[in-house]
């Protein structure tokens, strides 16, 4: 598929798309690039490892800037990641997508999107904020939850303590992602090779802050999600201790009494109080009386 940048992408022919009246951007799969590379004159000989590639990333080459994209799924996080290659210069950007990742967000900034300069560079901070458009959204979705699981911690309720560790493990991706978004964002800020206008370049700044908002936030949670869990590791340290208090004390009781029966468990032939009438009611009472005064010795201690 080719566009050409006007007040939106407008649909063209490859042959107008090469006239270079008008700025461009192109969608390829691998093999249309392979056929058509040396149509946009920017020097690239080099295939896309789209495959071993697991970073956004740009890359600035002699004639073009170059790179990859690898997205993660906002629905499913567990998934695999979304990846194409991208190449420009100043005439345009081509996109090396083996998937429909690119024709998706292109629609979606054909139907939402006019300008009223039309640029490259603009196209491009529209291309990136498409990316990013839904993640504060789902960084609130998250800070919701973990106020949740925090809540049922502070009252002792039963925590979703494996969805704790799935979020921190989605916003340690997100962080990541953000990472390199914001590498990127500065590769094409430093306009090494002079594609874009010094006047455009406020786009990427632009989209530079709103990442890094973005990867603060990320951050953040992260922390969140480690005092959460520090706070549950606190609160199961301090039930595993009542416990065990519990059995303590309960042994600490039951000691004694287990000492007067094994001593009047041995049965010796000239134990007087094994012939006393009043023997047997008087070890319960004493059995009784060492249980009462366990109780309150712990309870004025504080340990019941």
């Amino acid at each position: 598929m080719y566009y050409l940048i006007e007040s939106t992408l407008r649909e063209c022919t490859a042959k107008e798309c090469h006239s270079g009246q008008k700025q461009y951007v192109a969608v390829l799969s691998p093999r249309e690039w392979q056929k058509e590379r040396e149509e946009f004159e920017m020097g690239i000989d080099m295939d896309f490892d789209l495959v071993g590639s697991h970073t956004t990333e740009a890359e600035v080459n002699y004639d073009s800037v170059t790179g990859t994209f690898a997205l993660p799924d906002r629905k499913d996080m567990s998934a695999e990641y979304r990846k194409f290659a991208f190449a420009l210069d100043e005439k345009g950007i081509v996109f090396i997508d083996p998937e429909d990742n690119v024709s998706k967000i292109i629609r979606r900034i054909i139907q939402t999107k006019k300008w009223r300069l039309p640029s490259l560079e603009r196209f491009i901070y529209d291309f990136l904020e498409q990316i990013i458009h839904e993640d504060l959204s789902i960084l609130e979705s998250y800070e919701k939850e973990l106020d949740r699981i925090d809540e049922d911690i502070e009252k002792d309720r039963a925590a979703d303590i494996e969805r704790l560790n799935d979020i921190r493990g989605y916003l340690r991706d997100f962080k990541t992602h953000y990472d390199h978004l914001i590498d990127l964002s500065q590769e094409f800020e430093e306009n090494e090779n002079n594609f874009f206008k010094s006047n455009n370049l406020r786009f990427f700044k632009l989209f530079t802050s709103r990442v890094t908002r973005l990867y603060e936030m990320a951050n953040s949670l992260l922390d969140y999600t480690l005092q959460i869990r520090d706070t549950y590791m606190a609160r199961l340290d301090v039930r595993q201790n009542r416990i065990m208090t519990v059995l303590t004390v309960v042994t600490t009781i039951f000691m004694p009494l287990t000492l007067l029966a094994g001593w009047y468990g041995m049965n010796f032939k000239y134990m007087p109080e094994l012939n006393s009438v009043y023997g047997y009611p008087v070890v319960i009472i004493i059995s009784i009386l060492i249980v009462i005064f366990s109780l309150l010795f712990f309870k004025r201690k504080k340990w019941l």
